[in-house]
């Protein structure tokens, strides 16, 4: 016996992951799902699987699971895509909503044209738990950790383009100082509150983008002198705007939301 779980593939700049509305199409164990369905030559290809439902709390809930199966807390670009989702899709008309996450209700205000949602910008709450690290014992330089609901460990250095990502960013991931593990930024500023970011994320590894961590990198960023509140933060897919805004201590977070296409997984069901 089989069934057919229809999907979305979405990106943020270029941060991609495979939705599914789980009021038509439940999901058992999603963090299987989300090994399976992001593979690139035998799944869909993604860096994981997002899971839209009802909450008691807001308008929607969002489920997140990176590639490796690991539930994530939160994801910028992902929660600009489930706005873009539910409005395109027809699941609301709201150009406001709130969305419910494992790091608390976020606000989604929608910029639309006609029926299409080009920006959206993502009220991700106030940045905690800032420190410094200094690895010069180790490394050539110090880093910044900053909780965005998830943690992130942001270095900035002259040249971004000499940092290799593949070796260093699981190695800090991994590191005895962070028993959860950590997502890794390395940061370059290029320009007048215009950074260059690369991340590698915790349980995906490298993905052209993070909002979480784009919001983590303007605030080490202010924090450290090097960036006014409001900046343009450049990734390997697109260019997000974050603004700490000085009024309620939240960051704001603006940028794209991209339909790729739309899909039909036929699962084989246990008789």
């Amino acid at each position: 016996m089989t069934t057919i779980i229809k999907f979305t593939k979405m990106h943020g700049a270029g941060n991609d992951y495979i939705y599914v509305d789980t009021t038509r199409y439940p999901i058992a164990d999603p963090e299987k799902k989300a090994i399976e369905w992001s593979k690139f030559h035998t799944g869909i290809g993604s860096d994981g699987l997002i899971l839209i439902g009802v909450s008691d709390k807001a308008d929607f809930s969002m489920r997140i699971f990176n590639a490796d199966g690991s539930e994530a807390m939160m994801c910028g670009n992902g929660s600009r895509c489930v706005g873009k989702y539910v409005y395109e899709y027809g699941l609301t008309d709201k150009t406001e909503i709130t969305l419910d996450t494992l790091s608390g209700i976020k606000i989604l205000k929608l910029q639309v044209e006609g029926k299409t949602v080009n920006t959206v910008t993502v009220d991700m709450g106030s940045p905690q738990e800032t420190g410094e690290i200094d690895w010069r014992k180790k490394y050539p330089f110090q880093s910044t950790k900053v909780s965005m609901g998830n943690p992130h460990l942001v270095t900035f250095v002259d040249d971004i383009t000499r940092i290799n990502l593949p070796e260093i960013g699981p190695e800090l991931e991994n590191h005895p100082l962070f028993p959860d593990r950590t997502n890794v930024e390395f940061a370059q500023i290029v320009g007048k509150d215009t950074i260059r970011m690369r991340v590698w994320e915790r349980g995906s590894g490298i993905t052209q983008a993070c909002g979480t961590g784009a919001c983590a990198t303007a605030v080490a960023a202010f924090i450290n002198g090097l960036a006014g509140r409001k900046s343009d933060v450049i990734m390997d897919g697109g260019t997000v705007t974050i603004e700490w805004d000085e009024t309620s201590g939240h960051i704001l977070m603006t940028g794209p939301a991209t339909k790729v296409f739309d899909g039909e997984i036929v699962e084989e069901m246990e008789s």
